[in-house]
């Protein structure tokens, strides 16, 4: 299960919000960058996969999980082990690394719709939790797109996360037939 909500808070401008995570790893900037931008090491934990390693400014296609849809993407800047800036879905993710002791201070900007920002923050929590059992050499595997809203944790960190930034959580359910 998931630890708490926590790491998270939201920046408005307008309709504009951006999800901001941060979390400490016990794991050195090289291995998280590896994690990050290697296409292999999305494949464990994140909600993509990515048609080349995420290295260098320049188009990538980014296959999100458990749909059809195929993002036309551009690492915007590569900065090893430091920054990594892309497009995903028609927003802008931004990666920074900071060294903290023996491990890396990780934070991640993502501009999400603001009506799914508790689902973004819940599910990026996770991946993050799994991000880390990846880098600890304990594999669980991603749990990422509908699976994800299936899973309890998912659901308790969606309404905590929801309460924290004071939005309501959408009224979809995991389990309701696609549309």
């Amino acid at each position: 299960m998931p630890r708490a909500a926590a790491g998270a808070e939201i920046r408005k401008d307008g309709d504009n919000w951006t999800l901001i995570l941060v979390r400490d790893l016990g794991h050195p900037p090289a291995r998280v960058w590896q994690a990050l931008t290697d296409p292999a090491h999305p494949r464990e934990w994140a909600p993509f996969d990515a048609d080349r390693a995420l290295v260098t400014a320049g188009p990538v296609k980014l296959s999100t999980i458990g749909t059809p849809q195929v993002s036309e993407s551009a690492v915007k800047r590569a900065e090893a082990p430091r920054r990594l800036e892309y497009s995903w879905g028609g927003n802008d993710l931004r990666w920074e690394l900071e060294p903290l002791g023996s491990g890396t201070r990780l934070t991640l900007w993502h501009n999400i719709d603001r009506g799914f920002i508790s689902w973004g923050a819940a599910g990026w929590h996770i991946c993050f939790d799994v991000l880390d059992q990846f880098l600890a050499g304990q594999p669980i595997g991603r749990i990422v797109g509908r699976e994800v809203m299936k899973f309890g944790g998912w659901q308790r960190l969606n309404a905590e996360y929801a309460k924290q930034f004071g939005v309501e959580t959408p009224g979809w359910t995991p389990n309701a037939p696609k549309g």
